[in-house]
């Protein structure tokens, strides 16, 4: 035999037996109803030791059999026949095959009922034509519970595997659910830090370039000084995305990965001195000790990152004021507030997820963020975070 002859061979048996899992249940009924049927037969034409006669047990034993073929449909229906028949006739071999399935499906107060009142037909249709009417009595109990006690034990059983299998099914579908919602989450923590750390570059580049944009008469020295602190600016940008997308490279489950770099309270004077290079009249006062929290000094960085780099984009050349304070027990204040300005023009676009995210992030630190217009027309981003 040949690999594809085995190949064809063991195709044809998973689709035999595909097939028969298919219609296994039918096969079972059919061997329930002729399983009946000749135990019906061999007791009419053994003769009957009760009061019977033998065409009653032929003809209700065989109603009662082939009723078995839709003891899956109608099980309350198929019990009530077999224990009529069992009652009249003594037939005993459908009311035990339909108690059992009746108790495989279900395990309440007609099952009850129904078990009780086979107990009783047991007894009335086979009290013997002579002898000691008092046996039935006391095996009914044994016989009739036999049967039931087997279908309670299988239908539990499936019961308990159907509920295993849908646990298991639902604490899969939760698990991808909670995967899927870690990656949603890491994706979004990774772009909100390619907006803070990219955004405020780019507007440094865009104001230093605008500046020799709007006054090409300058002298080569500040020609040169401002194409430096763009290349700088431009390098800085660069090793940042580079940083950033070597994070998106690697597994975004591991989601205590720090994305750098890693901004600290003590970078704001950096962060100010950066944007006055720039040409944006920023007057600072930063009395925050240096023993501040890393998240809260992060935070704090961000929160004035993102208003300077909203400055530069909507009100460039506009007098800034940068103020952040704080100390433990009291919390940190920051708030960066500039002048209306004169151009109502952008020199960037803005993709108004800064302020969302900003929100989110100091929400996320136990603070609270109020950003808007003030009585002068300028703009206002206030924050407070725990300390």
């Amino acid at each position: 035999m040949t690999c594809r002859d085995y190949a064809d061979s063991m195709q044809r048996l998973r689709r035999w037996y595909a097939w028969f899992v298919r219609h296994a249940p039918r096969f079972r009924d059919l061997m329930y109803v002729g399983f009946s049927l000749l135990t019906i037969v061999l007791q009419a034409a053994g003769g009957n030791p009760g009061w019977h006669p033998d065409w009653m047990v032929f003809a209700l034993g065989a109603i009662a059999s082939l009723a078995l073929w839709w003891r899956r449909k109608y099980p309350v229906l198929v019990t009530v026949m077999a224990v009529v028949a069992m009652g009249v006739a003594g037939i005993f071999m459908p009311i035990g095959l339909a108690l059992l399935t009746l108790a495989i499906r279900r395990r309440d107060l007609v099952l009850a009922v129904l078990t009780f009142a086979a107990y009783v037909a047991y007894v009335i249709g086979n009290r013997p034509a002579s002898g000691d009417p008092t046996v039935p009595i006391f095996t009914g109990p044994f016989v009739i519970g036999t049967w039931v006690a087997i279908g309670a034990y299988i239908g539990a059983r499936r019961d308990l595997m159907v509920s295993l299998r849908d646990r298991a099914e639902r604490a899969e579908s939760e698990r991808e659910l909670r995967a899927e919602q870690a990656r949603l989450g890491e994706r979004a923590r990774i772009a909100q830090e390619m907006h803070d750390v990219l955004a405020h570059k780019v507007s440094l580049i865009a104001l230093h370039a605008g500046g020799l944009e709007v006054n090409p008469a300058v002298g080569p020295e500040k020609v040169e000084s401002t194409a430096g602190l763009i290349r700088e600016t431009a390098r800085q940008a660069m090793e940042d995305l580079r940083e950033v997308l070597g994070v998106l490279r690697t597994d975004l489950s591991q989601s205590g990965a720090e994305l750098a770099p890693v901004p600290r309270a003590a970078d704001l004077a950096r962060l100010v001195e950066a944007s006055r290079a720039a040409g944006v009249q920023v007057t600072s006062s930063l009395t925050l000790p240096d023993e501040v929290p890393a998240l809260v000094g992060r935070t704090v960085y961000r929160v004035v990152q993102e208003a300077l780099t909203n400055v530069h984009k909507h009100a460039r050349g506009v007098t800034t004021e940068v103020l952040v304070k704080g100390a433990p027990g009291t919390g940190v204040n920051v708030r960066v507030t500039n002048v209306r300005p004169v151009a109502a023009d952008s020199l960037l676009p803005g993709s108004g997820a800064g302020l969302v995210g900003l929100r989110e992030r100091v929400t996320l630190s136990g603070g609270r963020l109020d950003a808007g217009p003030t009585q002068d027309g300028g703009w206002r981003v206030e924050a407070w975070l725990p300390w």
